[in-house]
C-alpha cells in the first residue's frame, strides 16, 4: 500500500513541476500570423515572378452509391512564363491531358484519344483562363497560381479565416491556414520564410454528398526554370485528329450507384 502511495506522489509530483514548464513554452510562442496577411504574401510572390514551374502530387475523392467515397490519383506538371504562357501536363487515374496556352491561343490534347481542340484565347493569362472556365466549362487544376489575381479569387465569399500554426509538408517548415466559405472548406500550407510558396492545399466540398475532398502537395518548385522554346505551343504528333470544343451545361451530379471507372475521366 505504502508503494502505491509514493508512486502517486511521485506522478502528482510530476504533473506539478510540469505546469510551469508547459505555461512557460506557451509564453515563448509567437502570436500566429494574420491568415489573409500571410496568403496576400503568396500571392504577391508568385506575381513577382516572371517564371516559374512545379510539379503536384492530387488526389481527388469520387462518391457513390450510400455515401462511399474513392480516392482517385493524378500528377501534375505545370509550366508559366508571365504575361501570357502557361503550360500543364496530367496524368493519372482518371486524366490524361496537356494543356497549352501560348498568348494566342488554348489548346487541350488527349494523348489517350489521339484528339486535340483549339481556339483563340485573350493575350494574357487571366483572360484565357476566364475564357476557359466561362466558354468551355474547362478548369485547368492549380492554374489560378499563375493569375495575377489569385488573391481576389481565393478571397471571393470567404467567411472565416483560422491561423491553424507551424507545420511541416514533406520537410518544408510552413503555415498552416483554413478559409471558410458557403460551400468550401479550404485549406493551405504556405512555406515560411523569404519564399511563400503554397506548399499543400485541401478543399472540401462541404455541401455535397459526403463531403468529398480534393488534395495537392505541390514540390520541385523552380522559379528560374530552363523553359524550352516550343514549350507552350502545341504540335500535333502524326495521327492525332483535331476535334472542337462543345460549350455545355454542367448537370446536377447525382451519387452514382457504382464506383466511376478509372479511365475516362
Amino acid at each position: 500500500m505504502r508503494s502505491i502511495r509514493v508512486t502517486s506522489l511521485a506522478l502528482g509530483g510530476l504533473v506539478l513541476l510540469s505546469g510551469p514548464v508547459l505555461a512557460a513554452e506557451m509564453l515563448r510562442k509567437e502570436t500566429p500570423p494574420e491568415p489573409d496577411q500571410v496568403v496576400q504574401r503568396m500571392c504577391d510572390y508568385l506575381k513577382s515572378l516572371n517564371q516559374f514551374s512545379y510539379r503536384a502530387e492530387v488526389t481527388d475523392d469520387r462518391v457513390y452509391s450510400g455515401g462511399k467515397k474513392l480516392q482517385y490519383a493524378f500528377e501534375l506538371e505545370t509550366f508559366v512564363e508571365r504575361p501570357n504562357k502557361l503550360r500543364v501536363n496530367a496524368e493519372g487515374d482518371r486524366v490524361d491531358k496537356q494543356f497549352f496556352y501560348d498568348g494566342k491561343t488554348l489548346t487541350l490534347y488527349s494523348p489517350a484519344a489521339k484528339v486535340y481542340a483549339t481556339v483563340e484565347a485573350p493575350p494574357e493569362i487571366e483572360g484565357a483562363l476566364e475564357k476557359a472556365d466561362k466558354d468551355l466549362k474547362l478548369r485547368v487544376a492549380l492554374a489560378d497560381l499563375a493569375s495575377p489575381k489569385l488573391c481576389e479569387h481565393l478571397a471571393k465569399g470567404q467567411r472565416h479565416a483560422l491561423s491553424v500554426g507551424p507545420s511541416r509538408v514533406r520537410g518544408v517548415p510552413t503555415d498552416h491556414l483554413a478559409f471558410d466559405r458557403n460551400d468550401i472548406q479550404f485549406q493551405v500550407w504556405i512555406e515560411t520564410g523569404p519564399k511563400p510558396l503554397p506548399r499543400k492545399i485541401v478543399i472540401t466540398q462541404k455541401n455535397l454528398p459526403a463531403s468529398p475532398q480534393w488534395t495537392a502537395v505541390l514540390q520541385d518548385w523552380n522559379v528560374s526554370p530552363p523553359l524550352k522554346p516550343g514549350l507552350f505551343t502545341f504540335e500535333a504528333p502524326a495521327g492525332v485528329r483535331k476535334i472542337k470544343f462543345v460549350s455545355v451545361q454542367p448537370p446536377a451530379a447525382p451519387v452514382p450507384a457504382i464506383p466511376p471507372a478509372k479511365t475516362g475521366g
